[in-house]
This record gives structure tokens, sequence and C-alpha cells, in this order.
């Protein structure tokens, strides 16, 4: 604030006769005056105050902002003196805990069965075993390259691993440069590169029409094949185990390209029936043919009708590769024959064998799947009505049934648009009125309230439209409003769908051409630390007050979150007070800004900034 002059007196009148015209517009302001709200903060100045306090001038967000504005907090020193008390800071944990993904934890999986790799999926710690500290990023930490740079280099010192690099180097997958990682494109099963492996594809099946909108990429390495499906406006949804190979999905994530630590174990996998145009796996090393074909049965569950399988890698072309793959003939023979006889009892369809590629399509509905089912019924259709539910859920030895048809060359469910009309289409859950309480109206509804939330972020977060945040997360997503309105960016969003949400509206998201997951917010997120730019949560909070604790959501967050990364909370003041308080104890800066509607309105809107820092070696650390 400028210096008080030989006109003190008559600014402080003026101070005091705005103050009582704020508070007079609106009670609201009250309300955060009393709670401190108004506090200044060291935002980038792009970040602006809205409504209750007058607009920051610009400056560096490299550097302390300098604000003209009227500023509350410097007259009322003793009311933002009692909030400031209740802020408990945390302070980092070990150096060695880098890299903790809470819910994957090494130790803690050893003790669960290896059976149907049991011992690799979730397993969230117990109360006692919660950490209340900030995980560190590495000493040598720095901002990834901007996308499209960072889908072929990433640094260093954010993922201090080389055994990728050596393990694979034959087959292209990662080389280190200096201080950077670079990643050709190569993979296991295409040596040529990624972009040459889908060119082969788009030979065998339509690629580049916009039918094929979403894809589901096993076993994933570093994300190669997701990375060069982007440019063919395909979004795929990479996962791995945690470790298999080190940091294969932190990798992916760096590099810009969607991902999620994951396994085909023993349970299903965090999606919706019928989620994916495409499922793919290039030598993903899962047992296909084991279990009575169990897992070939969850990647029916989740393929869209008229959906694609793609197998490269061992037991495709045999004939060429067994010397090397170190098996038999007979066991590699005997293994593709258990995959073919799986498939005809999904009812698929072999589309195509060529090369090193083999592909099959499922049906597009059950008509004829169910008359073969009466005479051969294993696997029978499943007769449960749950074709959704994912979260924990164990795997089931059947069919998962398709919505029922009349007509055969009818899709079931519901034909989609081809993108990219598919993002505004109403999609057919709920044409079909499968969502209760949502309707075509309402939906068309939601997309224009965030055309209006959209401009409004532009003001509050300028670097939105300008390609500063690559991975972003909707932790609360609904209809996938805000993934929507974020395509004619250079970004994009995984979508979660809190499992504890009034509507699981997850398979309306996918319908849309977009992706995401299920997710419990009172447990962690299956993902390494800082591999988000930006995450974005509406009424999460509220949604959660009575369930865990807020902390522990938040802290959550501060572990996924890039240094620099912006968030933006959408929720009641007092909720957003509360969460403020915690944010600020985990070094964010932080602002509260009025709603897109303005003033009156009860919700509000937190921005926070994650502030840049590392973690510190010590002699006794041996990660670094």
């Amino acid at each position: 604030m400028a210096k008080e002059n030989t006109g003190q007196h008559h600014q402080t009148e003026a101070r005091r006769k705005k103050l009582t015209l704020i508070l007079g517009v609106s009670g609201l302001c009250i309300l955060f005056y009393v709670l401190g709200a108004w506090q200044n903060s060291n935002l980038p100045a792009s970040y602006s105050k809205m409504g209750c306090e007058t607009q920051s001038n610009p400056s560096s967000s490299t550097s302390s902002s300098s604000s003209e504005s009227f500023d509350l907090k410097s007259h009322n020193q003793d009311e933002f003196k009692e909030t400031n008390q209740t802020i408990k800071y945390f302070e980092p944990c070990d150096l060695s805990l880098s890299e903790y993904t809470p819910c994957e934890d090494r130790q803690r999986g050893r003790k669960f069965d290896r059976n149907m790799m049991k011992y690799r999926e979730r397993h969230c710690p117990t109360k006692d075993e919660l950490l209340y500290c900030l995980i560190p990023p590495p000493p040598n930490y720095k901002i990834p390259f901007k996308w499209p740079q960072s889908r072929d280099y990433a640094w260093y010192g954010n993922i201090p691993h080389k055994e990728l690099s050596v393990e694979k180097a034959v087959q292209n997958w990662i080389q280190v440069e200096g201080d950077r990682f670079r990643f050709p494109g190569g993979g296991t099963m295409f040596p040529r590169g990624a972009d040459a492996y889908i060119d082969d594809i788009a030979r065998l099946i339509p690629l580049t029409n916009g039918g094929i909108r979403t894809a589901i990429d096993t076993g994933c390495g570093v994300a190669s094949f997701g990375a060069y499906l982007l440019k063919r406006d395909i979004m795929a949804v990479s996962f791995a185990p945690r470790d298999t190979h080190e940091a294969q999905v932190q990798f992916a994530l760096e590099r810009g390209v969607p991902a999620i630590i994951g396994i085909m174990g023993s349970r299903r996998l965090p999606y919706p029936a019928r989620a994916f145009d495409l499922a793919h796996c290039s030598r993903c090393l899962i047992p296909w043919f084991k279990n009575d074909g169990l897992y070939l049965m969850e990647v029916d569950r989740v393929l869209r009708p008229g959906g694609y399988w793609i197998l490269s890698g061992p037991p495709i072309n045999w004939k060429q590769y067994w010397r090397g793959w170190e098996r038999t003939e007979e066991d590699l023979k005997q293994e593709q024959d258990s995959i073919e006889n799986v498939a005809k009892s999904l009812c698929w369809k072999k589309v195509t064998e060529k090369g090193d590629l083999s592909i099959w399509q499922k049906p597009i509905n059950h008509i004829e799947c169910k008359k073969l089912k009466q005479n051969n019924k294993s696997p029978p259709i499943c007769s449960s009505d749950n074709a959704d539910s994912a979260w924990y859920k164990d795997l089931e030895p059947c069919v998962t049934p398709l919505p029922n048809t009349n007509n055969p060359e009818e899709s079931a469910g519901g034909a989609l648009e081809d993108w990219p009309d598919r993002a505004f289409a109403v999609p057919p859950r709920i044409l079909r009125g499968t969502i209760q309480d949502i309707n075509t109206e309402m939906f068309r509804e939601d997309n224009e309230v965030w055309k209006e939330r959209i401009a409004h972020y532009k003001k509050i977060v300028p670097e939105l439209s300008r390609g500063r945040f690559r991975n972003i997360m909707d932790m609360n997503a609904y209809l996938g409003g805000f993934a929507a309105s974020m395509l004619k960016y250079p970004s994009w969003v995984m979508n979660v769908v809190p499992v504890d949400a009034e509507k699981q509206t997850l398979g309306v998201i996918f319908e849309r051409g977009l992706i995401g997951t299920y997710q419990d917010w009172c447990e962690g997120f299956s993902t390494y630390p800082r591999t988000y730019d930006m995450i974005h949560a509406g009424g999460l909070f509220s949604l959660y007050k009575n369930k865990c604790d807020l902390t522990l959501i938040l802290l959550e967050m501060d572990r996924i979150l890039r240094p620099e990364g912006t968030v933006v909370l959408r929720d009641n003041v007092e909720m957003l007070t509360k969460v403020e308080r915690i944010a600020k104890g985990m070094k964010w800066n932080t602002q509260i800004v009025d709603h897109e509607k303005g003033p009156y309105n009860p919700e509000k809107i937190l921005v926070a900034v994650k502030t840049y820092w590392t973690g510190q070696p010590s002699n006794n650390n041996k990660n670094n």
C-alpha cells in the first residue's frame, strides 16, 4: 500500500467510506473480513481478486507482487493474527519418500498374496501409517518441458532412474542425453518407432475417421503408443504396475501423456463398462490365456460395442520369433489357440492377423451371442446388473451383457457420434435415461454453464489459455463439462468421479470421448508425485467433510501437484476458508475470488499456487 502523506487523515476517511460501501454491497464480504480471507497473497499477479477487493497490479510471477489495492489486512492485524494462529505448517517428509505412492507401497505389497498379482494391487495405508508431511521433490528438480517438447524430453533430475535406458537400450524406449532423457518413440514390438507401428495398425482398422477416440494401453512402458496416438486425436489411458520397470508411469506423465498406476490382477479396472473404443497390448506380459480367459473378459467389459482389441508380441507371429522368445513352438501355439478360443467365447470376431499384429472386434450387440450361449455357456453371460461398478470389485468369470437391442444392426447402448462431435453430443446414457435425474436439457445447460466458467477462469488464471498446464485433473468431474471446455487448449484432463458422488457419471464422460477413473478421495490416487500441472475440484470438500480428514485430501493434492502448479477449488465460503488455512500450511499461495455470477453467489472460488521448493540431500540418503 502506498505510504501515507500529508493527506493521511483524508485518505483514512476515504478508506472508511470505501469499507462501509463494500460491506453494504454484500453481506458475504463481512464473512470474508472476519475470517481473514482478504489476506494478501504472493500469487503470481496474473491471479486477481474479484468482487470484494479491487484488482492488484500485474507483476512478474517470479517475484513478490506489490499491490496498490485497498488492503484490509494492513488495517486489521488482530483479526488476521488470530486466524494465522490456526495455521498448522507441514514439514517436508524424508527425501527417501520423494516417489511415494501411498496405495502402491512396495513393502506393504509384499504382505499380500502373489496369486493373480494381488500384491501389486492397491493396498492403502492404515490410519497409523498415514503421513502428515509434504512429499519432497528431488534436489535437482526442474519444471518439466512444455508440450509438445515434453513428448520427447524430460529432465533427468526429475526422475533420476537410468534403469530403463540400460535394460531397454536396444528397444529405444528411453535414452540419457546429458541432464535429460530423450524418448525416441521406440518399443519392444515397434523397433521402427510408435508412429510407424500406429501407421501399420491404421492400414488394418480405421483410426482417422473419428470412430475411435478412447483407448486403453495395458502394460504401457513409457506410453509411447499413447503419446503418438494423440496426433490422431485418440486419447489413450496407459497403465502399468508400480514396480515392473522403474517409474514407467512416472515417465509417461512427465512426458505429458495420460497414464495411471494399475494392473490386471484380481479386480476390475477402475472404469465403467463400454468405456473404450480400442484396447491395446504390445508385449504387455498379461497372461491372457490363464484363469479361463478372465482378463480378456475384463477387456470385453470395458470395450465399447464394435471396439477393437489389438495384440502384438507373444504369441503372435510365434513361427518367426519363437527362438528369440526362448519358448517352444508347442507352448506358443497352445497359448495362441487358447487366446483364440477365449475370443470366440466372448463372441469376438478375428479381424486380421498380419505380421506382428493380431486384431479382434467386439460385436455391436449380443443378439447372436445370446443364441451362441444357448449351446456353449462357457463362460456364461453375467447375471448381475453392476457392469459399471469397478472400485475394489473382483473380476467375474462371465461375459458382461450389453444393453438389449431388437435390431441386429443397432449398436447396444446407443451409437456414438464420431469425434469431435462426440464431445458435445448428448451421450447415449443420458438419452436412454440410465443416469437418474439427468436429462438432455440438463446436459446442454451444463455445457453452457462451463462456457461461462471457463471464461471466468481465463480471467483469474490467464495461464489456462496459454498452454501453461498440460496434465490436468478434475477431482469431481460430474458430466465432464470442465474437460470438454478445455479441449481447445493443449492439455488433457483426467476426469475423476468419486465413488461417493451422488451420481455415477463416468460412463457419460467416456461417451463424450473423454477419459477418467473412479476414486475414493479418502485414499491416495494411483499416480506418482508431481504428475499434474493443475487440479480442479468443485464441491469436493463439502462432499467429503463428514467422511475423512480434509487435511489428508489436501496433502494428497500437494503430493500429485507439480511445483508451481495451480489449484482451482469451488465450494461455499465456510469450507474454502477452512481449506485455505490448511493450504497455507502446505506452502501454497492462495486467494479466494468471487463466483462467475458475482459476489452475491454463496459459492466462491479458491485459487492456489504450490510454491517451488526441493528436498535436501543428506549424507545418509542413498537415493541421490
